[in-house]
């Protein structure tokens, strides 16, 4: 079957088009990456010749600190040192400005003709290890696709994901290394940071998880009382949320997983409001739960009120000594651990090297699940996920799926002005996957300026939304066929995890939803026309408002079911699909300077909560908030009971809600 990238239909490379460089040059280029390629090659094995990068990543001099002043180069502007003014943008290349002109031709295409290419249609797919991937209704063709991956290349993408599997920093402005593909790799593989491979230290972790989450669940490790510990409430989050949630969600119903997890429940705890620490205690009994405590420094200000919270709730019920048998910690920070009264040889580690919203195949997230659906099934999902990591690390770009589906990305943000992409699983399992995807999609990449600080004059990051089909349907499908354009990602399970089919139906309960699965994509692709309308005697007065413009992209993904193996791949592709993105565009897509704000302004407000609370004093000009937010405070302060903040007493919500029907967070039904 042809394929993209394989078809004699596409024009052949030129120097230009990225593949084909003067002999010097090629000499250069292998010598430069020689020490990423060693390296790489140590964890993976090539299934395809690997390209030729053009940039040089930094390097580390021999006290350990990274050198800034690594030559940068990108095809169609000279060199540059990183920290002089002039540098490197990937719009400057030739590759980026024919995509430009490109786009004229495309906007005189419609995807209603596209369509009917049968040929088109035959290349713009993909296949890996059951993960199908079917792009023929994005606004493109195949000399599109040609000119993606020779951007691809302008922006040495290839070189950049060689150097984050080998360990370099590529994160500069915190001077880390970006590894959470080692979280999942196997134990024979070799990957380095700063000359150390750090598989060993992986699996060590996963071991005493295993080993730890064993004796939990067959009744070893019991609580204070002796009661089995059959409930677990995770405290976190961010990273340290939402993506072991969206795990979770995704394993409830799916029968092996939900075997293994029977007579357990998993709940997380995240928001600082007491309305979330009452839900997630609800029925829960102190006696037969545990509490595990996400933060990697012990400080996080939400989790670590939270977590106090939930110790109280265990001591008022069990006593002090309790703490060490219902609670432990994901952490590194053992000296805060013990003194909150976790004993340190229940703390799990995890690395700098592991970003919070990338972290669920660590002990953020292993942990939490391995207690629930136990170790073996977590594996499962470790080796989903790393069949795809070795699959971005060595497939040729067109061929490659997470490479694919970030060029498709950059091209409907930044050259089709497209600010928002949707993500439509039909499957109720993939609940929790728009929310995750959200974080490590905006968070990574929702950027203004480069790498090196330059102000960007492209449109970077998408707005991620979405929720499951059909529900998404009776929400905001409205505007997405009548509305504004914005690309959508179809997903789609084959084999369903629970299977009902009614006597007298013409089609099961999953083939309803997949019929819904497979039409949303052709009627935003196809739309309908006032032809058509008129044809079916539709009045005059309502074809303006029946017309279907269409024309609107999206891709469809289908996996063949939804289990631990599945999910793991799905994550890995989305992950790395994020990180093409930022590559290209020239992004540390590994920071998040943008939360820390927020962050500093809520102290000050806090301090000023805390003297106004304890004093019986209003909010005034002299603290330095403007007359806004000066009056919300003050409204906030007046609107619920005053509440001493110098008496050392617990306050549970009763005491400050004006409510006869107040009920403590155990209490409800």
């Amino acid at each position: 079957r042809a394929r993209h990238g394989r078809s004699s239909r596409l024009a052949p490379r030129t120097s230009q088009g990225a593949c084909e460089r003067p002999p010097a040059v090629a000499r250069s280029c292998r010598s430069s990456r020689g020490h990423l390629e060693r390296s790489l090659m140590a964890a993976l094995s090539p299934i395809g010749p690997a390209r030729c990068p053009s940039y040089k990543m930094s390097k580390r001099n021999s006290d350990g600190n990274v050198s800034r002043g690594a030559s940068v180069r990108a095809r169609g502007v000279p060199d540059v040192k990183a920290g002089s003014d002039a540098k490197a943008l990937i719009s400057t290349t030739p590759e980026w400005q024919a995509l430009q002109a490109h786009k004229l031709e495309i906007e005189k295409t419609h995807l209603r003709d596209l369509m009917m290419d049968a040929e088109r249609c035959s290349h713009l797919t993909n296949e890996y290890n059951g993960v199908y991937c079917d792009y023929a209704r994005q606004r493109v063709t195949d000399e599109t696709m040609t000119k993606l991956y020779a951007l691809a290349e302008a922006a040495d993408l290839k070189g950049k994901i060689n150097a984050m599997f080998s360990g370099e920093a590529i994160n500069t402005t915190e001077d880390r290394a970006v590894l959470h593909v080692a979280t999942r790799a196997p134990r024979n593989k070799v990957i380095n940071v700063d000359g150390k491979n750090v598989v060993p230290d992986v699996w060590e972790v996963l071991d005493k998880i295993k080993d730890f989450s064993n004796k939990v669940r067959n009744g070893e490790w019991k609580g204070a009382t002796g009661k089995p510990l059959t409930n677990v409430v995770a405290v976190g989050i961010g990273g340290s949320f939402l993506g072991p949630l969206f795990v979770h969600t995704s394993l409830r119903t799916c029968g092996e997983a939900a075997d293994g997890a029977r007579g357990r429940q998993l709940r997380f705890l995240a928001n600082v409001d007491p309305v979330d620490v009452a839900r997630s205690l609800n029925g829960l009994d102190p006696e037969t739960t545990l509490v595990v405590v996400v933060s990697k420094t012990f400080t996080t200000a939400e989790t670590m009120l939270n977590a106090r919270t939930v110790r109280k709730w265990i001591i008022s019920s069990l006593g002090e000594d309790a703490v060490k048998k219902h609670m432990v910690a994901v952490s590194t920070n053992l000296k805060l651990v013990s003194a909150f009264g976790i004993d340190p040889d229940n703390a799990f580690g995890f690395w700098d090297w592991v970003g919070g919203r990338y972290s669920v195949c660590s002990a953020v997230g292993m942990l939490p699940l391995s207690l629930q659906y136990g170790f073996d099934t977590m594996e499962k999902f470790l080796e989903g996920a790393w069949n795809i990591d070795e699959h971005f690390a060595t497939a040729p770009f067109e061929e490659n799926l997470p490479v694919t589906l970030g060029m498709l990305s950059v091209w409907n943000t930044s050259f089709l002005d497209c600010p928002a992409r949707a993500i439509l699983p039909y499957t109720q399992a993939l609940a929790k996957l728009a929310p995750h995807i959200q974080q490590v999609s905006m968070e990574s990449n929702g950027k203004g300026v480069s790498i090196d600080g330059q102000s960007l004059p492209f449109s970077t990051g998408e707005i991620d939304f979405g929720e499951p089909g059909t529900n998404g349907q009776h929400s905001f499908y409205q505007l997405i066929h009548q509305g504004r354009t914005i690309p959508c990602d179809f997903i789609g399970i084959i084999k369903s995890q629970q299977s009902v089919y009614l006597k007298g139906e013409i089609v099961s309960n999953h083939d309803e939803l997949m019929c819904n699965f497979f039409a949303q994509a052709d009627a935003l692709a196809l739309g309908k026309t006032a032809v058509e309308l008129r044809s079916e005697s539709v009045p005059d007065s309502l074809i303006p408002h029946k017309t279907f413009t269409g024309n609107r992209p999206s891709l469809s993904i289908m996996l063949p079911s939804l289990n631990a193996y599945t999910v793991g791949q799905l994550l890995a592709i989305y992950e790395h699909r994020v990180a093409v993105q930022g590559f290209v565009w020239g992004l540390n897509s590994f920071d998040q300077w943008g939360v820390e704000l927020g962050k500093v302004l809520a102290s000050k407000v806090r301090t000023t909560m805390n003297q106004k609370r304890t004093k019986g004093q209003k909010v005034t000009e002299a603290d330095g908030f403007n007359p806004s937010t000066t009056s919300l405070l003050n409204r906030y302060l007046e609107g619920k009971a005053q509440l001493k903040y110098d008496a050392p007493v617990d306050v549970f919500p009763c005491d400050l809600i004006d409510s006869d029907e107040c009920r403590p967070p155990t209490s409800y039904v």
